[in-house]
């Protein structure tokens, strides 16, 4: 059955929103009367963005993140102008690069000229717009405070954008020095090992086994380079496959949890990530059962996902957000559950929550500072066991021969 995100208000004016099974709309707004309350609003629920590991943590999909940040900002100062919503959205289209996103938002503008809702609108097009950009756009709607939402978006999408640029920017120099080396250690094999197998021949030396090994190699690069090149891509897209099942997730994100220079990083990204998100749902003005259900949901890895999600229903049963987080502090720094608490106590939980984001962001930024700086003698190790290895195997057979000769 599909499910549905309600909002309800009971017969003594209390407001409850959720997420309930139901078969259509009106057994829903039934299941709903029986537990004394009165169906206000409905969506569909949609799994939007689970399964998917965004390091980058965007908003959309299929579009630039530089594009969807224009077009947020502009937004919010075209509707500040008093331009009419539809024609906003036919005027960004025009001056978008991205057939997709032009298509998107005149279709959009289209079905608001209709009568339907924009946040209505823009769920037709869950691959662009996320379930937590269409659920802060709802509430805008709601509550008449669309342009203050955008604001908030922007906002929320320029610090996520600046986040993902220092996790990217620290991982280019491992990145490049790892691909140079894989690249000379393959021309190494194809040009100069074949030539040195032919003169092993010649002399008929007996060859041990990693001198075996690094001539077979060089000889299928050499002569089966097709094979090879699709034999590697084949694994590529079979490791693809397995990151996409729930089994290859979860082995995966525990890995990134436990390796000592990228574990703290990913706590951190992910961290940063949940409070800042929290932190603009709530003063957006979403339930805070709701907002900790699109938090889990937009979360990159499964044991943050699963920490958001169990804290969802404790919430929901009323427990206090610090004491549902509390069973989880083995995913999230105590840091996080500690200030949570304060925030709940003092009435600031938005307040707290953003400057907390700026502490973990700030904390990311110092890491990735640092990571080039840990990882270079890594590098360096690995490169000299390879060169090693390599030249050993090369060189073994040789000085065998010369002490036979002796």
């Amino acid at each position: 059955m599909p499910k549905f995100f309600y909002t309800a208000k009971s017969f003594k004016g209390e407001i409850k929103s959720g997420i309930l099974e139901a078969k259509d709309e009106h057994q829903l707004a039934r299941t709903l009367r029986q537990e004394g309350y009165i169906l206000i609003s409905t969506s569909l629920e949609k799994e939007i963005g689970k399964g998917k590991f965004k390091i980058s943590l965007p908003f959309f999909g299929g579009v630039s993140l530089t594009e969807k940040m224009m077009f947020t900002r502009n937004l919010r100062i075209m509707i500040a102008a008093g331009i009419s919503l539809p024609r906003a959205l036919e005027t960004l289209a025009s001056q978008s690069k991205s057939k997709k996103f032009k298509k998107a938002l005149l279709d959009v503008a289209d079905e608001i000229t209709k009568g339907r809702s924009f946040s209505d609108s823009l769920t037709k097009y869950s691959d662009i717009f996320s379930e937590l950009f269409i659920s802060m756009i709802k509430v805008g709607e709601e509550a008449g405070t669309l342009e203050e939402v955008l604001k908030i978006l922007t906002n929320q999408m320029e610090r996520e954008h600046e986040l993902e640029s220092k996790v990217k920017g620290a991982m280019i120099y491992p990145a490049v020095i790892i691909f140079t080396m894989i690249g000379i250690g393959v021309l190494m094999l194809i040009m100069v090992v074949p030539r040195l197998a032919e003169t092993f021949e010649e002399l008929a030396i007996e060859l041990p086994p990693t001198t075996k090994l690094v001539i077979f190699l060089g000889n299928f690069l050499a002569e089966k380079w097709a094979l090879a090149v699709l034999i590697i891509l084949a694994l590529l897209i079979l490791f693809r496959i397995i990151l996409k099942t729930k089994r290859g997730k979860r082995t995966t994100d525990f890995l990134t949890l436990r390796i000592p220079i990228i574990s703290p990083i990913i706590r951190k990204t992910n961290s940063a990530y949940t409070v800042r998100t929290l932190a603009s749902l709530i003063t957006s003005g979403v339930p805070i059962v709701r907002a900790l259900e699109i938090v889990s949901g937009a979360l990159g890895n499964i044991y943050f996902q699963e920490a958001m999600a169990d804290a969802s229903e404790k919430v929901r049963k009323g427990s206090k957000l610090s004491d549902a987080l509390r069973s989880h502090e083995g995913v999230y720094p105590s840091l996080v559950i500690q200030m949570i608490e304060v925030g709940e106590e003092t009435g600031e939980t938005s307040t707290i929550l953003a400057k907390l984001a700026d502490f973990f962001e700030e904390e990311v930024t110092n890491a990735t500072k640092n990571l080039t700086a840990v990882i270079e003698p890594i590098l360096m190790l690995l490169i000299g066991g390879a060169v090693g290895f390599f030249a050993i195997s090369m060189i073994q057979p040789i000085y065998g021969m010369l002490g036979a000769v002796k």
